[in-house]
Protein backbone atom coordinates (compact mmCIF):
# COMPACT_ATOMS: atom_id res chain seq x y z
CA UNK A 1 0.00 0.00 0.00
CA UNK A 2 1.24 3.51 -0.88
CA UNK A 3 1.29 6.85 1.14
CA UNK A 4 -0.22 9.80 -0.41
CA UNK A 5 2.55 12.45 -0.96
CA UNK A 6 2.79 15.79 -2.90
CA UNK A 7 4.72 15.18 -6.09
CA UNK A 8 7.81 17.11 -4.96
CA UNK A 9 7.58 14.98 -1.80
CA UNK A 10 8.14 12.00 -4.02
CA UNK A 11 10.40 13.74 -6.01
CA UNK A 12 12.39 14.49 -3.11
CA UNK A 13 12.44 10.06 -1.98
CA UNK A 14 13.71 9.06 -4.94
CA UNK A 15 16.84 11.34 -4.76
CA UNK A 16 16.90 10.74 -1.08
CA UNK A 17 16.89 6.73 -1.72
CA UNK A 18 19.69 7.61 -4.60
CA UNK A 19 21.98 8.87 -2.05
CA UNK A 20 21.35 6.32 0.62
CA UNK A 21 21.74 3.49 -1.37
CA UNK A 22 24.83 2.98 -0.84
CA UNK A 23 24.47 3.51 2.98
CA UNK A 24 25.51 7.61 2.75
CA UNK A 25 24.76 10.47 2.11
CA UNK A 26 27.51 12.48 1.06
CA UNK A 27 27.46 16.03 1.16
CA UNK A 28 27.96 17.14 -2.20
CA UNK A 29 24.68 14.82 -2.68
CA UNK A 30 22.95 16.51 0.09
CA UNK A 31 23.93 20.04 -1.83
CA UNK A 32 22.84 18.94 -4.88
CA UNK A 33 18.70 17.86 -3.93
CA UNK A 34 18.80 21.00 -2.28
CA UNK A 35 20.25 22.88 -5.40
CA UNK A 36 17.37 21.23 -7.44
CA UNK A 37 14.74 21.62 -4.74
CA UNK A 38 15.40 25.37 -4.86
CA UNK A 39 15.73 26.19 -8.69
CA UNK A 40 13.65 24.13 -10.64
CA UNK A 41 10.00 24.75 -11.62
CA UNK A 42 8.70 21.58 -10.51
CA UNK A 43 9.09 21.89 -6.91
CA UNK A 44 7.64 25.66 -7.46
CA UNK A 45 5.78 26.19 -3.84
CA UNK A 46 7.73 23.53 -2.31
CA UNK A 47 9.41 25.32 1.15
CA UNK A 48 13.15 24.15 1.05
CA UNK A 49 13.07 24.07 4.67
CA UNK A 50 10.67 21.12 4.58
CA UNK A 51 13.76 19.15 2.47
CA UNK A 52 15.24 17.40 6.17
CA UNK A 53 11.84 16.39 6.88
CA UNK A 54 10.61 14.89 4.04
CA UNK A 55 14.18 13.24 3.71
CA UNK A 56 13.58 11.70 7.51
CA UNK A 57 10.29 10.32 6.12
CA UNK A 58 12.15 8.76 3.39
CA UNK A 59 14.34 7.58 5.91
CA UNK A 60 12.43 5.51 8.07
CA UNK A 61 10.85 3.68 5.33
CA UNK A 62 14.17 2.80 4.34
CA UNK A 63 15.40 1.60 7.44
CA UNK A 64 11.88 -1.00 7.08
CA UNK A 65 11.75 -4.38 5.46
CA UNK A 66 10.68 -3.73 2.12
CA UNK A 67 11.51 0.06 2.51
CA UNK A 68 12.88 0.76 -1.02
CA UNK A 69 9.92 -1.25 -3.19
CA UNK A 70 7.94 0.67 -0.61
CA UNK A 71 9.33 4.34 -1.64
CA UNK A 72 8.97 2.98 -5.09
CA UNK A 73 5.56 2.23 -4.84
CA UNK A 74 5.11 5.70 -3.35
CA UNK A 75 7.28 7.44 -6.09
CA UNK A 76 5.22 5.52 -8.91
CA UNK A 77 1.61 6.44 -6.84
CA UNK A 78 2.56 10.17 -6.69
CA UNK A 79 4.55 11.44 -9.63
CA UNK A 80 2.21 11.62 -12.82
CA UNK A 81 2.92 9.72 -15.45
CA UNK A 82 4.17 13.01 -17.82
CA UNK A 83 6.73 13.53 -14.83
CA UNK A 84 8.16 10.27 -14.80
CA UNK A 85 10.79 11.16 -17.11
CA UNK A 86 11.81 14.04 -14.54
CA UNK A 87 11.91 11.80 -11.85
CA UNK A 88 14.49 9.70 -13.58
CA UNK A 89 16.29 12.28 -14.36
CA UNK A 90 16.62 13.86 -11.02
CA UNK A 91 17.56 11.03 -9.65
CA UNK A 92 20.36 9.94 -12.11
CA UNK A 93 21.98 13.27 -10.95
CA UNK A 94 22.06 12.26 -7.99
CA UNK A 95 23.68 9.22 -8.86
CA UNK A 96 26.24 11.14 -11.18
CA UNK A 97 26.86 14.24 -9.02
CA UNK A 98 30.09 11.82 -6.96
CA UNK A 99 31.40 10.49 -10.50
CA UNK A 100 31.11 6.72 -9.64
CA UNK A 101 28.07 4.94 -9.54
CA UNK A 102 28.00 1.97 -7.53
CA UNK A 103 26.34 -1.33 -8.40
CA UNK A 104 23.81 -0.56 -5.76
CA UNK A 105 23.23 2.90 -7.31
CA UNK A 106 22.62 1.19 -10.64
CA UNK A 107 20.79 -1.36 -8.97
CA UNK A 108 18.11 1.22 -8.05
CA UNK A 109 17.98 3.14 -11.46
CA UNK A 110 17.56 -0.21 -12.99
CA UNK A 111 14.29 -0.60 -10.60
CA UNK A 112 13.56 2.81 -10.90
CA UNK A 113 13.35 2.90 -14.62
CA UNK A 114 11.56 -0.53 -14.61
CA UNK A 115 8.80 1.12 -12.26
CA UNK A 116 8.28 4.08 -14.34
CA UNK A 117 8.19 2.01 -17.59
CA UNK A 118 10.45 4.59 -19.13
CA UNK A 119 11.69 3.33 -22.60
CA UNK A 120 15.74 2.83 -23.73
CA UNK A 121 15.98 5.60 -25.71
CA UNK A 122 14.99 8.23 -23.08
CA UNK A 123 16.74 6.28 -20.56
CA UNK A 124 20.06 6.50 -22.28
CA UNK A 125 19.10 10.07 -23.12
CA UNK A 126 19.13 11.17 -19.72
CA UNK A 127 21.59 9.24 -18.63
CA UNK A 128 24.11 10.74 -20.67
CA UNK A 129 23.32 14.17 -19.96
CA UNK A 130 23.99 13.53 -16.76
CA UNK A 131 27.15 12.40 -17.21
CA UNK A 132 28.00 14.87 -19.88
CA UNK A 133 26.63 17.68 -16.76
CA UNK A 134 29.03 15.89 -14.55
CA UNK A 135 32.18 15.68 -16.46
CA UNK A 136 35.30 16.96 -14.82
Amino acid sequence: MSSQVSIQEALIYAMVTMSAIDGIISERESRKIRSLVANLPIFSGFDPAEITGVAEACGKILEEKGGIARVLDIVAANVPERFHETAYALTVDIATVDSDVDNDEIAFLDMLRRTLKLDKLTIAAIERAACIRHMA
